[in-house]
C-alpha cells in the first residue's frame, strides 16, 4: 500500500477565491501594518454576525490571550478559585496561573467527554467549605469541538452566581439547540491558529456580551492606555490586539468557514461509516441533536483488548519532537513512560499510521495529571485519565479528502493484529 504524501492531522488551508491576498494586499497598500485597521474591523463585525446571539467581539493575538483577558474580565486575581475542566490543551489552564489564581480541575461526563455538571457543583461546594470563598470563574470547553452540557453547566454556574466563561477555541460553528457555542456564557474564547476551523496563522478573539465590555477588552488589549495627550497608565494592560495582516487572513477565511464546517461533519461521518463493525475501534459521536459538532477532530477509542501490530515495541525509543505538528520548541523527553499514557496498544496504531505518512495524536492528557498542576485541587471521576489511555484523534482537516479517508481506515484496519 504505497502512499507519496503525508495526510496531516488538522491543517488549515487557504480559500480558493484568494481573497486573503487581496485583504492583505489591501492593508500595505494603505499602510494598515499595524495591530488595528479596517481588516480588523471587519473581521469582528464577520465574526459577530456569524455567531449571532448580538454579540461584541475582540479579535486578539491568540486564544490563549482571550483566555486571559477574559478571566481578568470576570474579575480573578491572586489567591482566587477558578473552575477549570481537566480535559484539555494547557492553554485551558496557564492563564489563570498568569493572574496568581488557582486552577480547580473538574473530570469529564462520558458522553460528550467534556466537565461533569454534576461534579462540577460537588466541587463547587467543596471549595466554598475548604476556603469560605466561592469561585471567580467556570470555564468549560467544547472537547474538539464537541458541545459541553450547556444547560447543566450554566444552571450549576447560575446557582452560586459564578460567570461562565466558555473556551470554544476548538469549537467554531458547533451549535446547541441551534445557538452558537460561545455565546451562553458571560465571554466566550476562539482560536484562529493554523490547525483550527478557520486561521489568521495564529490569533484568537473575545465574545463579549456587550459594546461596553467589549470596550474594556480593547482596552485592556491595547496597554491600557488613558484618555491624555501623553501616555497615561493607571492599570496593567497587554499587548494583545490582532494584526491588521492576520485579520486580513481573517476576513478571507471567513468565506469558506461554512465549506470547512460541512467538510470535517462530512469526514465524520464517513469514518463513522467505514469504521463501522470494526471490532474493537468506536468513533466519538455527538450523544443527541441538539450538540452540533463542527468535528474538528474525528477522535476513536481502542479497546484496551485490541492487539495492534509493533504494540511490543511501544514505547521503545524516544520521540525527539512534539507529537501533533505542535509548531513550538520542545524539552527532550525523560522517562519513555509516566504514570498516566496512552495504553501500547495506542501508541503501536500511532506509530503504525505514521509510518503509512498518516499524522495521528493521543487525545489531551488530562491537566491534574500534569506535573506542572500536581499540587492543584482536583475533582475527577477517573473518566477523563481512561479516555486518554484509550483515544486517538484523527485526520480531519480541510485537506483531508475521501480517498484519504478510505486510505486511513484501511491502514487502522491492516495495524490490527
Amino acid at each position: 500500500m504505497e502512499q507519496t504524501k503525508r495526510i496531516y492531522l488538522c491543517l488549515a488551508h487557504m480559500s480558493p477565491t484568494g481573497m486573503e491576498q487581496k485583504y492583505i494586499q489591501d492593508a500595505f497598500e494603505q499602510n494598515w501594518v499595524v495591530p488595528l485597521g479596517p481588516n480588523v474591523n471587519g473581521f469582528e463585525a464577520d465574526l459577530e454576525a456569524f455567531v449571532g446571539e448580538k454579540k461584541h467581539i475582540v479579535a486578539l493575538s491568540s486564544g490563549t490571550a482571550a483566555v486571559h483577558l477574559g478571566l481578568l474580565a470576570c474579575g480573578v486575581k491572586p489567591g482566587d478559585e477558578v473552575m477549570t475542566q481537566s480535559f484539555t490543551f494547557c492553554a485551558s489552564a496557564h492563564p489563570v496561573t498568569y493572574l496568581g489564581a488557582t486552577p480547580v480541575f473538574v473530570d469529564s461526563e462520558p458522553d460528550t467527554w467534556n466537565m461533569d455538571p454534576v461534579l462540577l457543583e460537588e466541587a463547587i461546594l467543596d471549595r466554598i467549605r475548604k476556603t469560605g470563598r466561592i469561585p471567580k470563574a467556570v470555564m468549560p470547553v467544547s472537547l474538539y469541538g464537541m458541545p459541553y452540557c450547556v444547560d447543566q453547566i450554566v444552571r450549576v454556574a447560575n446557582k452560586y452566581n459564578i460567570p461562565v466563561m466558555e473556551d470554544v477555541a476548538e469549537g467554531l460553528g458547533s451549535t446547541f439547540r441551534g445557538q452558537s457555542l460561545g455565546t451562553f456564557g458571560r465571554y466566550g474564547v476562539l482560536s484562529f491558529n493554523g490547525n483550527k476551523m478557520i486561521t489568521t496563522s495564529g490569533g484568537g478573539a473575545l465574545i463579549c456580551p456587550s459594546v461596553e465590555e467589549k470596550e474594556r477588552i480593547m482596552w485592556y488589549a491595547t496597554q491600557a492606555r488613558e484618555a491624555y495627550p501623553y501616555y497615561q497608565h493607571e492599570a496593567i494592560g497587554y499587548n494583545y490586539r490582532l494584526s491588521n495582516i492576520c485579520a486580513g487572513i481573517g476576513r478571507g477565511q471567513m468565506t469558506v468557514l461554512k465549506d470547512h464546517l460541512n467538510h470535517h461533519r462530512h469526514v465524520q461521518a464517513l469514518y463513522e461509516e467505514l469504521l463501522a463493525g470494526v471490532e474493537g475501534i468506536s468513533v466519538h459521536r455527538a450523544p443527541s441533536e441538539d450538540y452540533n459538532s463542527n468535528y474538528w477532530l474525528t477522535t476513536i477509542t481502542l479497546d484496551p483488548a485490541l492487539k495492534v501490530k509493533g504494540q511490543s515495541w511501544a514505547y521503545s525509543q524516544a520521540v525527539n519532537g512534539a507529537v501533533g505538528g505542535a509548531a513550538s520548541v520542545v524539552h527532550g523527553g525523560g522517562t519513555l513512560r509516566t504514570d498516566c499514557q496512552p495504553n501500547d496498544n495506542v501508541e503501536a496504531m500511532r506509530v503504525f499510521l505514521n509510518n503509512r505518512q498518516i499524522e495521528s495524536r493521543p487525545l489531551w492528557k488530562p491537566m491534574h495529571k500534569q506535573p506542572v498542576y500536581k499540587d492543584a485541587p482536583a475533582y475527577v471521576n477517573g473518566i477523563s485519565e481512561e479516555l486518554f489511555r484509550i483515544g486517538l484523534c484523527l485526520p480531519t482537516g480541510p485537506c483531508v479528502s475521501d480517498d484519504d479517508v478510505r486510505y486511513i481506515v484501511e491502514c487502522i484496519k491492516d495495524g490490527i493484529s
